[in-house]
């Protein structure tokens, strides 16, 4: 397995919490854990992140106080082959979803992108926007 250039890691307040969250109801793999340091890295087809409750002040960088949802001002956009799927897959396990699964296209210069995708919310209030790629098309000028 080939690790990304960008890899994120997020806090969390409880490990088991999050690893279950995104293993079970998400459908992240697990590629490794230290569990003694209460840290996983994680895969879902191809898109990789780092999740870990801080044990050790010394190796904690934060840049100012931690506080829930700790994911504040960001969200993370994941391609998937079947967003459609994986919305129904999270209500059936009771989860609400915090944008509706939509169609959406935007703008990139003489095209539109187009999306099918959904926001979930993590345990901690990281935003994660989960979508299937539609294609492109032009924009069509009245």
């Amino acid at each position: 397995m080939q690790i990304n250039p960008l890899v994120p890691e997020l806090y969390v307040s409880d490990f088991d919490r999050s690893l279950a969250f995104y293993r079970d109801r998400l459908g992240f793999g697990l590629v490794y854990m230290r569990a003694e340091e209460r840290f996983a890295f994680l895969e879902r087809e191809g898109a990789q992140l780092m999740i870990e409750q801080p044990q050790d002040p010394s190796r904690t960088w934060l840049k100012g106080e931690e506080s829930c949802p700790y994911g504040r001002g960001i969200n993370f956009q994941i391609r998937v082959d079947d967003a459609d799927a994986l919305a129904a897959s999270i209500a059936a396990a009771g989860i609400s979803l915090f944008l509706p699964l939509e169609e959406k296209w935007y703008r990139r210069d003489g095209e539109l992108l187009g999306n099918r995708q959904f926001v979930a919310e993590d345990p901690d209030g990281y935003l994660l926007r989960f979508y299937s790629d539609l294609g492109t098309r032009p924009i069509v000028l009245t």
